[in-house]
C-alpha cells in the first residue's frame, strides 16, 4: 500500500508540473522580485498600518500589540538613558511576567526600535510572548552603559529573588531581531553579558551582533543561557569576549554563528544534544570548550576555523559515561594546533586541513546490537547535490526580513475585510486577498485570530508576513471527520513551485478537529534556486491556549468568545479525560511528493498542558509531521504529542534533518496508539503490529539519503506518571528504519527509552551501553552499507 500510495502522488504531480507555476492574483500585472524602498527610508515595519489585536486580552478594545520604544519616551540618541521607556512599552497591558504569571497566549507584543542607538543601564525584560524587532536596515544599538547592573542587556526570563519568571522548559514564543548590543563601554574586568537567554521551543534569536571588550583576561559574554528546552537562533555574530556564548539547554540549533577574538567561542556547559550547523570561528584561543563533562552530543557540521590554537576541549570518557558525543563533519580548519584535546592530549591533529567525518563515542552499524567506542573516521553520509550551497555546505537562509521592501508593497488581511477575532468566520475574506494580490504584494497578516471553517489554498508564490505569530484557526465539521480529512491550509498544489516564503505564523485548530490536515505542503523551489519555499518562526499549535475575555460586560459576548476558543483547554479536556471534543487534528504538517520546503525552528505542538493556566490536558492528535517529499527538505523542527508518529518518513529522498526533536504523549499507554484514531493506509502509518503501545519518534520506510544530524527523542510518562524513568521503561522503541532506506544518524539522544534504534520494528541499540546520565546517546548510526572517509 506504501508503494501504491507513492505512484499515485508521483502521478499526480507529473500531470500537474508541466503546467504550474508561481501564481500571480488577478490585480498582479508582474511578480513581486525586489524591494522599493528608498535609501534613508525606514525599516517597512515602522511605516505599515498597525491595527492588529489581541481579541483575547484584558481590556482587548484597548490593547496594543505593536509598540514604538519611541512613543514610549525611548530617544535612541546613546545619551539619554532609554532603560524605563523601552521597558515600559514591552510590559504594558498587564502582561505575562513579574511572577504574576508563567506562561499565557492572549497578550503578544512586537516591540519595535527604529534605528539609534538606546542606552540602557539595566536589562530589558522579554516578558512572554514578545517578538523584540530592530529596524532591519539599519538595525539600532543597544548599549550598555558603563554603569550597567543586571544579568544581561536583553533578559528572556528574569531572576527576582532568586526564582525565574518562567519554567525554563516552558519559556516559550520569545524572539529578538536585527540587534547590535554594545558591551564595550562597561569596563573589561565586570562581568557583563549581551543576552540571558533562557528558553525553550518556539523562540529564536535571529541577526544579531554582540561586541564586546578585546583586553587579555576581560569577563565579557556574549549570550547566557544555564537551561531551558530550544530551540533555534542564528545568523549571530560574537565579537571578543571571555566567552562568545556560555550555553546549557537540553537541546538546540544554531545555524550560521561567527565568533572573533573571543578567548573562547563556546563555552558547552550541559545538554543532552547540540546543532552547530555553519561556524566562523576567527582569531580565538579555543573554539569549542566542552571540557566540563555535562555536554551529552555536540554535532557540527560546515565549520571554518582560523588562527585558533585549539579547536575543541573534549573530557575524558569513564567507565559509566562515553563523556559526550562528539560529532565533526565538513570542518576546515586554518592555522589550528590541535583540532580536538581530551585532559591536555591530542586526539585529533589541528594544521591548516580538512575533517571530512569524524566523530568520538559509540558508533553502530547496521543490525549489530553492540556499538564500537571510536575517535576518529566515522561513516561519512551521502549529501545529495540538491542540499548544498556551491560551497558544498548545507543550505542556510535567514528569516526573511524583506528589508529592501517599503510598506506600500505589503497588502494587509485586515485592511481588505478579514477580522481577526478569533469569532468571525474570516474565510472568504482571506482568499479574497489572496485570489487578488498573491504573488505582486506581501501578504501581511495583522496580528490576531483568524477563524477559517474551509481550506485556504496559498498560491505558489506567495508571500506572508505575521505579527507576533498571528493564528490561522482551522475550525467546523469541514475539520472533524478523521475518516475523510481536509486542510486548514494548502501550500500550493502539487507541482506547483516559486518563491514561497512564510513566517511569523501561528497554524492552530478549534475542538473538534479529527480531520483537520493542519498544513499541507505541495509547493516545490523554483529551478535554480534553493530553499525558496520555506517557513521560518511560524509553528503548529494544537489546543493549550485559553481565549478569555476580562472587562467586559455584556455576559451573553462573553459566552459567545469563551464557545469561540480552541474549546482545547483544561475545561473541555483536563488531564487524564477522554472526549471527543478533544481531538485537536489528524495530521499536523504533510510535505506531499512534489514539494521542497526549507522549515527553520518549525514547532508542531498538541499541547499538553494549558498555556493560560498551568493544568495539564489530554487532547488527541493524530499525526505530527509526514514527508513523502522527493527533496531537497532542510528541517530544523520539533514535533510533540502526537498519536501514532512525530516525524515519519515514507517514500522520502534527500532530507537534512538536524537537529530534531520529540516527546511522547504523556497519557501513553492509555490508549495505546494507533488509538483513538484508525490506521490509514493512505497516509502510510505505522501498523503498531510489533506491540508498541507508544508512539514513534521517528519512523522511517522506503527513504533514500537521509541525514539526521542531531536528534532528542524523549519520553517522560507512562499514563501521566514518571516511575518509568527509574529503569528506562517509558518505551521500549523510539526510532525506527527499515532495510529499503538509506538513513544516517548522528548525534541520537533518547530519555526513557529502552531501544534507541529499531530496525524492522525490533530493538536494536540499547540504551545502557550509551549512558551520558540521564539520557543515552548513539554517536553514529549507519546502514550495513557504510561509507567511510
Amino acid at each position: 500500500m506504501v508503494l501504491a500510495s507513492l505512484l499515485l502522488l508521483a502521478l499526480s504531480a507529473i500531470v500537474i508540473q508541466t503546467t504550474q507555476v508561481a501564481a500571480l492574483g488577478s490585480a498582479c500585472g508582474v511578480p513581486l522580485t525586489t524591494g522599493n524602498a528608498a535609501w534613508g527610508e525606514p525599516y517597512w515595519l515602522e511605516n505599515i498600518q498597525h491595527q492588529g489585536v489581541a481579541p483575547f486580552a484584558p481590556n482587548a478594545t484597548k490593547y496594543k500589540v505593536f509598540r514604538n520604544v519611541k512613543d514610549y519616551g525611548a530617544v535612541g540618541d546613546g545619551v539619554h538613558d532609554d532603560t524605563v521607556a523601552i521597558n515600559a512599552a514591552i510590559s504594558t497591558g498587564s502582561r505575562c511576567g513579574n511572577l504574576t504569571c508563567g506562561s499565557s497566549t492572549t497578550t503578544p507584543a512586537v516591540v519595535y526600535f527604529p534605528a539609534g542607538t538606546y542606552l540602557v543601564s539595566t536589562p530589558l525584560q522579554a516578558y512572554f510572548y514578545t517578538v523584540m524587532v530592530g529596524d532591519a536596515r539599519t538595525p539600532p544599538t543597544l548599549l550598555a552603559s558603563a554603569n550597567f547592573t543586571g544579568i544581561a542587556v536583553i533578559d528572556a526570563d528574569p531572576y527576582t529573588n532568586n526564582q525565574n519568571w518562567y519554567t525554563n522548559q516552558d519559556s516559550f514564543f520569545r524572539s529578538a531581531r536585527n540587534f547590535v548590543i554594545d558591551l564595550t563601554q562597561m569596563p573589561a574586568n565586570v562581568s557583563a553579558t549581551g543576552i540571558h537567554w533562557q528558553v525553550s521551543q518556539s523562540t529564536s534569536l535571529v541577526n544579531v551582533v554582540v561586541n564586546m571588550s578585546t583586553k587579555p583576561g576581560n569577563n565579557h559574554q556574549g549570550l547566557f543561557m544555564e537551561d531551558g528546552s530550544g530551540g533555534f537562533m542564528g545568523d549571530l555574530v560574537f565579537n571578543g569576549g571571555k566567552y562568545g556564548i556560555w550555553v546549557g539547554n537540553q537541546q538546540f540549533t544554531v545555524r550560521n554563528l561567527t565568533v572573533n577574538n573571543a578567548n573562547t567561542a563556546v563555552f558547552g556547559s550541559w545538554n543532552w544534544g547540540w546543532t552547530y550547523q555553519r561556524v566562523i570561528i576567527n582569531d580565538c584561543q579555543i573554539g569549542f570548550d566542552l571540557s566540563g563533562g555535562g555536554v551529552g552530543g555536540e554535532a557540527i557540521i560546515d565549520a571554518v576555523v582560523t588562527n585558533t590554537p585549539v579547536f575543541i576541549k573534549s573530557p575524558k570518557p569513564t567507565n559509566v559515561s562515553v563523556a559526550g558525543s562528539l560529532v565533526l563533519n565538513n570542518i576546515h580548519l586554518n592555522n589550528v594546533s590541535a583540532a580536538v584535546i581530551e585532559n591536555g592530549t591530542t586526539i585529533l591533529a589541528g594544521g591548516t586541513t580538512t575533517i571530512d567525518s569524524w566523530g568520538k563515542g559509540n558508533i553502530y552499524t547496521g543490525t549489530h546490537p553492540n556499538g564500537t567506542f571510536t575517535q576518529g573516521k566515522i561513516h561519512r553520509a551521502h549529501k545529495d547535490s540538491s542540499l548544498l550551497d556551491h560551497n558544498g555546505f548545507i543550505v542556510s537562509k535567514g528569516h526573511p526580513m524583506y528589508a529592501d521592501y517599503s510598506a506600500d508593497q505589503f497588502k494587509s488581511v485586515r485592511s481588505l475585510g478579514a477580522v481577526g477575532d478569533g469569532m468571525t468566520d474570516d474565510t472568504e475574506a482571506i482568499k479574497a486577498v489572496l485570489a487578488k494580490y498573491a504573488g505582486c504584494y506581501i501578504i501581511y497578516f495583522d496580528a490576531g485570530i483568524y477563524k477559517v471553517t474551509s481550506t485556504i489554498q496559498v498560491p505558489a508564490g506567495t508571500r506572508i508576513v505575521g505579527e507576533a505569530w498571528t493564528q490561522i484557526m482551522g475550525a467546523g465539521l469541514n475539520f472533524n471527520n478523521q475518516e475523510d480529512p481536509n486542510v486548514v491550509v494548502q501550500v500550493g498544489i502539487p507541482g506547483s513551485q516559486g518563491v514561497t516564503e512564510i513566517t511569523d505564523i501561528m497554524f492552530t485548530t478549534q475542538g473538534p478537529a479529527a480531520g483537520a490536515i493542519v498544513v499541507e505542503w505541495n509547493v516545490r523551489d523554483p529551478p535554480g534556486l534553493q530553499g525558496a519555499a520555506g517557513m521560518w518562526d511560524s509553528h503548529i499549535r494544537l489546543g493549550g491556549g485559553r481565549f478569555e475575555v476580562f472587562s467586559r460586560a455584556d455576559n451573553d459576548l462573553l459566552l459567545l468568545i469563551l464557545a469561540n476558543g480552541t474549546h482545547l483547554q483544561d475545561a473541555e479536556c483536563s488531564a487524564g479525560s477522554f472526549s471527543p471534543e478533544c481531538f485537536a487534528a489528524f495530521l499536523g504538517l504533510h510535505l506531499t511528493y512534489g514539494a521542497s520546503a526549507y522549515l527553520e525552528g518549525t514547532w508542531v505542538w498538541l499541547a499538553d498542558h494549558d498555556l493560560d493556566g498551568f493544568h495539564q490536558l489530554t487532547l488527541f492528535s493524530g499525526r505530527g509531521i509526514l514527508s513523502h517529499s522527493q527533496g531537497p527538505v532542510w528541517m530544523i523542527g520539533i514535533a510533540e504529542h502526537h498519536v501514532l508518529y512525530q516525524f515519519s518518513l515514507v517514500g522520502a529522498k534527500n532530507h537534512y534533518m538536524g537537529l530534531i526533536q520529540t516527546e511522547t504523549p504523556y497519557f501513553q499507554p492509555d490508549p495505546a496508539p494507533p488509538g483513538p484514531f484508525d490506521v490509514s493506509k493512505v497516509y502510510d502509518d505505522p501498523t503498531f503490529e510489533n506491540g508498541m503501545t507508544m508512539a514513534w519518534g521517528l519512523w522511517v520506510q522506503s527513504s533514500i539519503d537521509i541525514i539526521v544530524f542531531g536528534a532528542g527523542h524523549y519520553s517522560f510518562f507512562q499514563n501521566y506518571s514518571t516511575a518509568c524513568l527509574g529503569n528506562t521503561t517509558c518505551q521500549t522503541q523510539m526510532v525506527n528504519v527499515d532495510w529499503t532506506s538509506s538513513v544516517s544518524i548522528y548525534n541520537l539522544a533518547t530519555v526513557g527509552t529502552t531501544y534507541q534504534l529499531s530496525i524492522e520494528g525490533n530493538g536494536i541499540i540499547y540504551f545502557a551501553n550509551n549512558s551520558e546520565g540521564f539520557s543515552s546517546t548513539v554517536t553514529s548510526w549507519s546502514p550495513a552499507r557504510a561509507i567511510y572517509p
